[in-house]
């Protein structure tokens, strides 16, 4: 290992190593979850029969997958790769690509968590309780057993996994969906590629994905300067070109999905809105953004905030990025699920939306796999859907807190996240103690 190799190894969660602390350290933060919890009805153990059933359903995965074949298409040729952050616990998601003579052939690959988790079974009433995964700085509240979570239903490299496709053709002109076909499938990953990796990837001609990153990144940045034309809001305008790849391929994927939902089957289903700010939230939010130092909002995007937001973020000095997002977002109304999808959402500024590329860790994309592969719509819906808002507002919170408590005990959440933790008997060992 060169130098400069052992340097970049060093800067690394790996080279790093766990955040050390001592025992009585360790009982605050277990404490303090345990308050948390208990505050925001936080369900952190499973049940015994819940954790049965999901060692029993997922007890011979490979039988599962051979018996399954003759039902599904078999995606197991085409190649296939995840892309996430270096700290990933479950992968929901892979993804495919091919230019074809008419733009793009697209292949979103989703878990396929119904497999194992429908309505007759203890885990989906489970999975209702807990309405999504929650992740604390170096503990995880799963939504599913971990068995589900962390391996049958994780799109791991080099192995076979069953799973829910959306695939899609895509126009090389307009864009727009040529076809949309969702079926469940046979995959089987290549790779996995955390976003540092996949832009190697785009800059190593070498590498055996460099084509095909280098195609889905073409994809996904001509969807990306087509949202912000039509004006969707884009808070980050610095985003690397790996988020920008996946963002935009799961976008893509949840709009065919809701597209079929609710034009093609008139169905209900747990949709996303998001409500718009009023006109005068709206002033508010840009006349704070234009007193900024060295600010300046475009005089031809003050009649579509969205555009003029991202109009700005694109000139802005880096050291307001900051203070224009929180801008918006204090008058930004929070986004919740409905059976009812009229309202659109309006950062996306999409007409209807919703969630199907996460079903290991969220309600909402668990129940709408379930609606699209049987066209059967679960018992209160509009019950599930207010569940699932108030469970993610929970989640949220929980998470802001521990994290302030963090960083009150003098720990770093971002490290403790990325790096873990190791707990030592002697504080003399640890590197931060009570």
């Amino acid at each position: 290992m060169t130098d400069r190799d052992e340097q970049a190894y060093a800067g690394t969660a790996e080279g790093q190593g766990p955040v050390v602390i001592d025992e009585e350290l360790a009982r605050h933060l277990a404490n303090k979850r345990e308050e948390l919890f208990e505050e925001f009805e936080i369900r952190d153990e499973f049940p015994n029969e819940v954790l049965e059933e999901a060692e029993e359903r997922a007890k011979d995965p490979e039988g599962d997958i051979e018996t399954e074949l003759d039902d599904r298409k078999d995606l197991r040729e085409l190649t296939t790769w995840t892309t996430d952050p270096a700290d990933a616990q479950d992968f929901d998601d892979a993804i495919s690509i091919e230019r074809t003579d008419e733009g793009y052939r697209l292949w979103v690959h989703i878990a396929d968590v119904t497999h194992y988790v429908n309505p007759e079974t203890a885990m989906w009433e489970e999975a209702q309780k807990r309405g999504n995964t929650v992740y604390l700085p170096g503990y995880t509240m799963h939504m599913l057993p971990p068995i589900l979570a962390e391996t049958v239903c994780s799109l791991v490299p080099n192995e076979d996994r069953l799973a829910h496709t959306v695939e899609m053709h895509i126009n090389g002109e307009t864009l727009s969906h040529e076809s949309i076909d969702i079926y469940k499938s046979v995959i089987h990953s290549d790779a996995r590629l955390t976003y540092n990796e996949c832009e190697e990837a785009l800059d190593d001609e070498g590498h055996d994905l460099h084509e095909k990153n280098t195609l889905a990144y073409e994809l996904a940045e001509r969807l990306h300067e087509q949202r912000k034309e039509d004006g969707s809001l884009v808070l980050n305008p610095k985003r690397d070109r790996a988020h920008t790849i996946i963002e935009e391929c799961m976008l893509k994927a949840n709009k065919a999905v809701t597209h079929t939902l609710q034009w093609d089957r008139g169905l209900e289903a747990m949709f996303r809105v998001h409500p718009q700010p009023t006109p005068d939230e709206w002033d508010e939010a840009l006349r704070e953004i234009q007193d900024l130092e060295g600010v300046s909002i475009p005089g031809n995007t003050w009649d579509d905030p969205r555009k003029a937001v991202n109009a700005t973020l694109e000139e802005a000095p880096g050291r307001q990025l900051n203070k224009i997002q929180w801008a918006v977002m204090k008058v930004m109304p929070r986004a919740k699920y409905m059976s009812d999808p009229f309202g659109g959402h309006h950062a996306l500024n999409f007409e209807i939306y919703g969630h199907f590329t996460s079903p290991i860790r969220r309600l909402s994309d668990l129940v709408n796999h379930w609606i699209i592969y049987t066209n059967e719509v679960p018992e209160g819906i509009a019950d599930l859907c207010d569940h699932a808002s108030d469970k993610q507002k929970d989640a949220e919170t929980c998470e802001r807190q521990y994290k302030k408590f963090l960083e009150e005990v003098g720990l770093d959440p971002h490290a403790v996240n990325n790096r873990g933790i190791e707990v030592v008997e002697d504080p003399e060992d640890a590197d931060y103690t009570v």
